[in-house]
């Protein structure tokens, strides 16, 4: 007789396969039109752009992520640089400073309120059609602008466009493991604008048509994710988001788990708080696939990992128990390596279909990986990194699940850093 928690069990190994196919054939479907430039790109027409950049402590890397927009392919008097210092408490205002006679650069100083303040405080200002915000410890590849622009120019209905985020000269374990993450994401994200289901406008240069907040309003807190809450409304009120997948934007990481517990904890929180607000959309088809796939995979995939992290403990706990009491009954054997040897048989091999199942989610979140990684360096190769990945995420994933998921109970807001 099968338990409940076998039962529970083989419906999430389902719904992951189903996840993961669904992106497979969405891929098969579109391949044709996911085509990577080389070289400079041109346009019909550059429309005016406003790019904020608010900061916050960043004066080590700031003065890289101005220089990075100073040298997109784009004309200078097209672009408008707002750089906005939200109360940091270290250099970060002497470094913006330099910038200030730089004819399209004007710089703000304000008291701390959060990086919605400071976007909504670029957005005061902004008086071009187009609008968008590069994070100060992120920097533009010189195309990324401009292929960005091409999509607006392309279809007039894209009120925003995302591009493909980077990890920015990776030197730690933990970010060689983000390394292969985010070229993952790069792949679900092309994916996701396909099926009109994208869910976060991430603060490395999304740029927006402006009519987009004038009609529904500035950014808003969004449980310290803005980013994605801006994303929420968007599909609510059923506007159009689309990726740039080779518009690149190389970013800082973190490099110790512990940050990188923090910042994914604030992530975590956001989605879940997010998504709580915004449970009216929910399974109503009016929203298309983002109602229909994209918040109920990220709710079914919160419980999954939380369920199966607790049935890998329960049985690991439940190995050592049984070990524990063979010890104490008949003490501790060894078998010979020969021994070992001579009794493998094939027979016992374990091909129960979950098994198959599992081994087919690990292939395609791989080769999800791979196409990211092509498209965001033009070459498909494998790495350890790859292999590594599923081992690290599942250790230390359900930490900042399980606290994110209370703090949303107690409803206490994870710290931004």
């Amino acid at each position: 007789m099968v338990s409940f928690t076998n039962v529970v069990f083989y419906i999430f190994i389902f719904l992951s396969v189903y996840a993961q196919v669904f992106f497979l054939v969405t891929f098969f479907e579109n391949r044709k039109k996911i085509i990577t430039r080389n070289g400079r790109t041109s346009l019909l027409s550059y429309p005016a752009v406003t790019v904020v950049v608010p900061c916050w402590n960043e004066e080590e890397t700031v003065s890289k992520t101005v220089r990075s927009l100073l040298d997109l392919n784009y004309p200078a008097d097209k672009l408008k640089i707002f750089l906005i210092d939200d109360g940091s408490t270290d250099d970060t205002w002497d470094a913006i400073r330099r910038f200030e006679n730089y004819p399209n650069i004007k710089i703000f100083h304000k008291e701390n309120g959060g990086k919605y303040t400071a976007l909504n405080l670029g957005l005061q200002h902004t008086e071009t059609e187009f609008f968008g915000a590069l994070d100060a410890d992120s920097f533009a590849d010189p195309e990324s602008l401009a292929r960005i622009m091409s999509y607006f120019e392309k279809d007039p209905n894209i009120m925003a466009v995302a591009p493909s985020v980077v990890v920015s000269e990776p030197k730690t374990f933990i970010q060689n493991v983000q390394t292969t993450e985010y070229f993952m994401g790069i792949y679900l994200k092309k994916m996701l604008g396909f099926l009109g289901a994208i869910n976060v406008t991430p603060g490395p240069l999304t740029i927006f048509k402006k009519k987009v907040f004038d009609d529904l309003g500035p950014y808003s807190r969004g449980h310290n994710a803005e980013d994605m809450e801006i994303a929420y409304r968007m599909q609510k009120n059923r506007y159009k988001i689309e990726h740039c997948h080779d518009a690149y934007v190389y970013t800082n990481t973190p490099r110790t788990v512990r940050n990188l517990y923090r910042q994914r904890l604030r992530w975590i929180y956001g989605f879940i708080n997010n998504t709580i607000d915004y449970r009216d959309v929910l399974f109503r088809k009016k929203y298309g696939n983002f109602a229909l796939f994209t918040l109920p995979t990220g709710i079914i995939s919160i419980f999954s990992v939380g369920y199966l992290f607790g049935r890998i403990i329960f049985n690991f706990g439940n190995f050592l128990y049984k070990k524990t009491v063979a010890f104490h009954t008949i003490g501790f054997h060894l078998p010979s390596i020969g021994k070992l040897y001579s009794s493998f048989d094939l027979f016992f091999i374990n091909t129960q279909s979950f098994v198959f199942l599992v081994v087919l989610i690990y292939i395609l979140v791989i080769f999800s990986m791979m196409f990211g990684k092509q498209m965001a360096e033009k070459k498909w190769s494998f790495s350890l990194s790859m292999l590594y990945f599923f081992p690290v995420f599942s250790l230390i994933a359900p930490f900042w699940l399980f606290k994110a998921l209370y703090s949303t109970v107690v409803k206490r807001r994870p710290a931004w850093r």
